[in-house]
């Protein structure tokens, strides 16, 4: 793998703005090609939408032209006497009316050629068509016919049906589109017949054969059950061999979609008519970008230019910014000895200078942390040894002292032997220079011997209890923590209050930590007295928190800032302190339980 790896910086910045370049120029050049094709197609569908609105309107000329023959025959008050047998009462009365109506219809069919027929089907049988002779389809029962049956439900309604071959006269089966509509009474209380009226399907043929949408694109309409009305390969749709996206169609009012076809893709462009009937357009995706192989090329060639255009960039440039950054990485070598007084000089140019500027920045930053470390050593060692000076308080030495003088005078040789013995273990663990990592069983011996000097000392005054889980025994911890909190309790809360103190050190195991309480009934404190007690200016009350803020120190010093001490409590009800520590495993050792009670 090394033999193909650039080993001088001009080479790689080079192969560097080569790749770049080369990456950008085919990004934009798909994307130019993708955005002009995106454009085209915007074009054809912007096209296409415009055509079929104009299609639509044309559609819509007819269908309103046979709305307004409905609307005439349904006013017409012969047509309405005839149909109710109001001026029917002869046989020639009703030939009379029966040519009049005919003659009316006969006057519209000969004005307007789309208009394949128009009748009217009364419900006590009678029948007039505008078409002479003809004769109705004895084979036919026009009551069981859809449009016939819509307009039954329609109540009056104009109803349009889809293209269809009309079967009503004899010999005869034209492909129409029928307009159908009940013929009411003049109050519109019940109905009289139904009105129909045919157009010749021949005119949707005519009109959209002229229509090109591309070489394959093509018109369709279907209704709003999804019944196609026109469709130029109808027969193949009728007989299953060719298939069309209708439920997509009926879905979007008006607008468009695509279909995943890979080169079939189609285009549909959907209008609505209003009126039920939805005029489509399907555009072949291929088609709308014609000069595909074209656009192609032309940005293919665009390409091979920034290519080259791109190699001789580089290797200017390279070549000016390789001096710089090599000068740079023989100051990187100095830092890597350990020299942290060098300075690279700031070039000219500004992505170099700013570059040199930050490793200089960079370089007086190491060495400002690494004097910083220097000196958290040292102020981490002194820490610790006053947190272990200020255990040894004088005046506990002192009145210790006493009581084991005051012991012996009284003869009270055994008292006096345990009193001297806990102070030397006491002290012995005190000034030990150690390790600053002991087991906890260790600081529980520490502790027990303190509380045992001083339960000797006030007699009945104090009581302690101590029950520490034995499974923490063997875990790690600072020594010294536990005497500068009980010695506070005592001092400062117990020695202040009527009866007997008692002091209470107890356990507690998360999956994580360590928790030790010590808990007093003294005397107690308030929330700001409790808020002082951490503060690194809290140094009153005759030195009242000076040992507990450096086992707090000590304690964030080792483990983080996320342990150290807590405090509740309230005045009169005494205090809480609650000690936090990581489980720390004792590497060797024995596991004894610790339980002892004063």
């Amino acid at each position: 793998m090394n033999s193909w790896r650039f080993k001088s910086i001009q080479s790689n910045i080079t192969l560097a703005f080569v790749l770049l370049i080369v990456l950008t120029s085919l990004i934009l050049s798909l994307v130019s090609y993708y955005l002009s094709k995106e454009a085209v197609q915007t074009n054809a569908q912007q096209y296409t939408t415009e055509l079929i609105k104009q299609v639509n309107t044309n559609i819509q000329t007819y269908v309103t032209s046979m709305k307004n023959i409905a609307n005439l025959a349904a006013s017409n008050r012969d047509i309405r006497a005839y149909l109710s047998g109001e001026q029917t009462g002869t046989l020639v009365e009703k030939q009379e009316a029966e040519a009049k109506i005919s003659d009316f219809f006969h006057s519209i069919l000969i004005s307007r050629s789309d208009i394949a027929s128009i009748n009217i089907f009364g419900y006590e049988g009678q029948f007039v068509t505008g078409r002479q002779n003809a004769r109705l389809n004895p084979n036919i029962d026009v009551t069981t016919l859809p449009w016939y049956k819509n307009a039954l439900r329609a109540e009056g309604e104009n109803v349009i049906s889809s293209s269809h071959v009309q079967p009503i006269f004899e010999d005869e089966y034209r492909w129409v589109v029928s307009l159908s509509r009940e013929l009411r009474s003049s109050d519109g209380t019940h109905g009289l017949g139904i009105l129909n009226v045919d157009l010749n399907f021949s005119v949707m043929n005519n009109m959209f054969s002229t229509i090109n949408l591309g070489k394959r694109g093509y018109l369709f309409i279907v209704d709003e059950n999804g019944n196609i009305v026109y469709h130029p390969q109808q027969q193949l749709i009728y007989s299953n061999l060719k298939t069309e996206r209708i439920d997509q169609v009926l879905a979007t009012r008006s607008g468009s979609f695509m279909t995943e076809e890979g080169a079939d893709s189609r285009m549909y462009t959907v209008q609505d008519s209003g009126f039920g009937w939805k005029v489509v357009g399907v555009s072949y995706v291929k088609e709308l970008v014609s000069n595909k192989n074209e656009m192609q090329l032309s940005f293919l060639a665009l390409g091979l230019i920034c290519v080259v255009i791109a190699v001789m960039l580089s290797v200017f440039l390279s070549g000016r910014l390789s001096k710089p950054i090599k000068q740079l990485q023989e100051h990187m070598k100095e830092v890597e000895k350990g020299n942290f007084d060098i300075q690279v000089p700031v070039s000219f140019t500004k992505e170099i200078g700013r570059l040199a500027r930050t490793f200089n920045l960079m370089v007086a930053k190491i060495k400002e942390l690494m004097d910083q470390v220097v000196r958290d050593q040292e102020l981490k060692r002194k820490s610790e040894l006053n947190a272990l000076q200020a255990q040894i308080n004088p005046h506990f030495l002192y009145n210790t002292l006493d009581s084991i003088v005051w012991m012996a005078e009284s003869k009270k040789s055994e008292e006096v032997v345990l009193m001297t013995s806990a102070l030397a273990k006491l002290f012995r663990a005190s000034i030990s220079r150690g390790e600053e990592l002991v087991p906890i069983r260790t600081e529980m011996d520490h502790i027990t011997n303190y509380l045992t000097i001083q339960k000797m000392r006030y007699k009945d005054k104090i009581d302690y209890e101590v029950r520490i889980d034995e499974a923490i025994l063997g875990y790690k911890t600072i020594k010294i923590i536990l005497q500068p909190i009980v010695e506070n309790a005592i001092y400062h809360g117990l020695k202040m209050q009527q009866g007997v103190g008692k002091i209470t050190i107890m356990s507690e195991e998360t999956d994580t930590d360590i928790l030790l309480f010590v808990i007093d009934n003294g005397i107690g404190m308030d929330e700001e007295k409790m808020r002082s007690l951490l503060m690194r200016d809290a140094r009153r009350d005759n030195g009242r928190g000076v040992g507990i803020q450096n086992v707090h120190d000590r304690l964030q010093l080792y483990f983080g800032s996320e342990y150290g001490l807590t405090f509740e409590s309230e005045p009169g009800e005494g205090t809480t302190v609650t000690i936090r520590m990581p489980k720390l495993h004792e590497s060797a050792g024995r596991r004894d339980s610790w339980e002892s009670e004063s």
